[in-house]
């Protein structure tokens, strides 16, 4: 069986801990590899090859670290495939999903080749007294990334492109459910000419986590994952001083309006709440029905859901491959039989569904529930999972009242044909995302992700100037040379004269 280490100091290495988790392919059910699970010793290691190396790394002028990355844009492009396919052997997901989920994090190493620009300051001549005042922003030292499993090349790119860019060393522990794509991000990005020690891979769980975390020499942390864990990360980094960034939960909603082009609506549902298998942080698992368009809604949902390709996801013309594990398909029907037992109409069942010749795969199929209530715990609660709940409204104040209410707020969506319509949700609804006739609004690499209220622990959104701004600290100079220099002590406040 193949075995997967680490990377620290620009080598592969064994792990040394004596732990190790199997990683299984999602479609057939069977191991593959085993993957190391490091402990404290191995994140110290890490840590100090990452911080051996930022003295160098963060003087390096950011035009040199631009070029890397520019060679490391086009390695990416040459191995375009080769992730993909990493990812679908691993996820599950569609191998033209897994494609798209390399794009956009290639997108972000674009923006981030950027960064001599990005990291321009600003000058004021002459403020007062001959002295000038500037600013810079300046690397924080080593860095970690926690990333979750159902993005294993896109969300690490939301993070380490950007820190690199900017002076910092980074340190990344990826789920140890799809751990191969990283060590292949890591010798595409030695290929690029990185210096070794500038970007280092720990596998494992919660002891690593808990080791970065408690880490002294680790400056910030970025983590993407459930809000439960997005809390204790955010309060434990705080409380060891670091600087944290944690993006939790999700239920995104898309309000459908009488107006709305249903073919388009019920288009942009099945792809958002089916595909990946419900497995996206942006998925919409909620579809707010307004008026009379319910009941059209659910029929041509219905017929769609129930005919679903659903298969391996290496095979050609599969829409949905299986869910990332064995444990997680009996978490997501679980949440199927307690939405039946609170009173929700199940109109179609998913669970129990089979795929000829993947019969060990973990595969359900497209779950649809209709007049779902706020307190049912399919509505209340991140399911990660094909199951798509529709909830009725009277009207769109209601339904944004709806959104409001809701402790998750990632994003949320609207179908509509009225401008006026559109402009007042977009104003109105707590989100950090908002689309409007776009299912899935991930924001592009130079904007930023993220949401409000339990979605996101912290100051900063992911990628884009967001990012830019907690990678970087930001220091202001102002300066004054000796033959301007007045005669005698100042024992006021200097102003502009």
């Amino acid at each position: 069986m193949r075995e997967i280490g680490h990377y620290i100091n620009g080598r592969e290495q064994a792990g040394q801990s004596g732990r190790c988790s199997e990683v299984f392919n999602p479609a057939t059910g069977a191991a593959e590899a085993r993957v190391s699970l490091a402990n404290a010793a191995e994140v110290d290691a890490a840590v100090a090859a990452a911080q051996a190396a930022f003295p160098e790394w963060s003087a390096a002028a950011p035009l040199r670290r631009a070029r890397i990355l520019f060679r490391f844009r086009e390695l990416l492009g040459a191995h375009h495939d080769a992730l993909a396919q990493a990812i679908t052997r691993e996820h599950g997901k569609v191998l033209a999903d897994a494609r798209g989920e390399v794009t956009r994090g290639i997108e972000v190493v674009e923006f981030a080749c950027g960064v001599p620009a990005l990291l321009t300051g600003s000058h004021s001549d002459n403020v007062g007294g001959g002295i000038d005042n500037w600013n810079l922003r300046q690397p924080l030292g080593v860095v970690a990334g926690i990333t979750p499993f159902n993005f294993p090349v896109m969300v690490p790119m939301w993070m380490f492109p950007l820190a690199l860019a900017c002076g910092n060393c980074f340190v990344l522990k990826p789920s140890e459910k799809d751990p191969s794509a990283s060590l292949l991000l890591a010798q595409l990005l030695r290929e690029a000419g990185l210096p070794d020690g500038v970007f280092n891979v720990v596998q494992g769980d919660k002891e690593a986590v808990d080791a970065l975390l408690a880490h002294p020499q680790v400056a910030a942390i970025s983590f993407v994952g459930s809000t439960a864990i997005a809390q204790q990360i955010y309060a434990t980094g705080a409380r060891h001083g670091k600087r944290v960034q944690a993006l939790g939960g999700a239920k995104n909603h898309l309000v459908v309006m009488p107006d709305a082009n249903l073919e388009q609506a019920v288009d942009a549902l099945v792809g958002a709440a089916y595909g990946s298998a419900g497995e996206r942080c942006m998925a919409i698992s909620v579809a707010v029905a307004v008026g009379a368009i319910a009941d059209p809604l659910v029929e041509a949902l219905a017929e769609r859901a129930r005919t679903l390709r659903i298969g391996d996801g290496l095979k050609p013309d599969v829409e949905m491959g299986p869910l990332v594990s064995a444990a997680h398909k009996a978490r997501v029907e679980g949440y199927i039989a307690q939405g039946v037992a609170e009173g929700a109409r199940l109109v179609v069942d998913g669970r129990g569904y089979r795929v000829p010749g993947r019969e060990g795969g973990y595969f359900t199929g497209g779950s649809l529930f209709d007049h779902v209530q706020p307190q049912h715990a399919v509505y209340r609660e991140e399911i990660f999972g094909p199951v798509l709940s529709v909830v009725r409204a009277a009207d769109l104040r209601s339904a944004v009242a709806l959104i409001n209410a809701h402790p998750y707020s990632n994003g949320a969506v609207c179908f509509t044909s009225d401008g006026g319509v559109a402009r007042g949700f977009a104003r109105a609804v707590e989100v950090g995302m908002v689309g409007i006739n776009v299912p899935i609004p991930v924001p592009m690499a130079w904007h930023g992700f993220g949401g409000w209220k339990q979605s996101l622990f912290g100051d900063h959104h992911a990628y884009g100037e967001e990012g830019l701004r907690f990678y970087t600290r930001y220091k202001s100079v102002m300066q004054r040379w000796p033959d301007s220099i007045g005669k005698g002590a100042e024992f006021t406040m200097p102003v502009a004269r």
